[in-house]
């Protein structure tokens, strides 16, 4: 007598192994564009804008200061607010904004 085919001892073909894979692989695609690719395109821009900053450029920090810089070095930014002035973090500004308060959005970084 022949054994039956699909037994229990028989192992899975490639294809089978790839089939039940495949939702895993289509999560991970998903999340990908829709969270992590983005994440790290707001990083790169935030970045470019940290770096772009000078002095007399207004900004708002990430505890939500107003203000104009007035003087910036790698660390550091001096921050005048109203009539006080504040020493923060490079890293603490949180977008550029116009005289109007208005945030201006980064450019897009362009590929080499």
């Amino acid at each position: 007598m022949a054994p039956p085919q699909g037994a229990a001892g028989a192992a899975p073909s490639g294809t089978d192994m790839l089939m039940q894979f495949f939702p895993l692989i289509l999560m991970f695609v998903i999340f990908w564009f829709l969270l992590i690719r983005p994440q790290q395109k707001r990083a790169k821009a935030h970045k470019a804008m940290l770096a772009a900053l000078k002095k007399g450029d207004y900004v708002m920090t990430s505890a939500g200061f107003v203000g104009r810089i007035l003087e910036i070095d790698d660390e550091y930014v001096l921050i005048e607010c109203g009539e006080a002035k504040l020493r923060m973090s490079r890293a603490a500004v949180g977008s550029l904004i116009d005289k109007d308060g208005k945030a201006i959005e980064p450019e897009p970084a362009k590929k080499k």
